[in-house]
């Protein structure tokens, strides 16, 4: 199986309102090889290190376990779950543990 990352990648990056060479440059790549490499990454060609994964995780303000994910609907909830605060996620995870759902508020 083919890994998620370069699809992930590219839709984070796109719900950035980034191009790929934006992207590039923000993270210091040479203006001119800047979108080439990261067409690269989105192709599946080579895979981003984990320093620059780190790096592209913070830009794009997602998580680094969404790059992975190969279930759409596990990646939409690492994302949500990315926005709460710990204090919120550690309720939730409890309930998810006990087997009853969220409560909507």
């Amino acid at each position: 199986m083919d890994s998620p990352l370069p699809d992930r990648l590219r839709a984070a990056r796109q719900a950035a309102g980034m191009t790929q060479r934006q992207l590039g440059e923000y993270l210091g790549m040479e203006p001119n090889l800047a979108s080439a490499r990261m067409t690269q990454y989105e192709k599946g060609q080579h895979a981003p290190n984990f320093q620059l994964l780190k790096r592209l995780s913070e830009a794009l303000e997602v998580p680094i376990p969404y790059f992975f994910c190969e279930d759409d609907t596990v990646a939409e909830l690492i994302l949500e779950l990315d926005k709460l605060d710990p204090a919120e996620r550690q309720r939730l995870l409890e309930q998810l543990k006990k087997g009853s759902a969220p409560s909507e508020s």
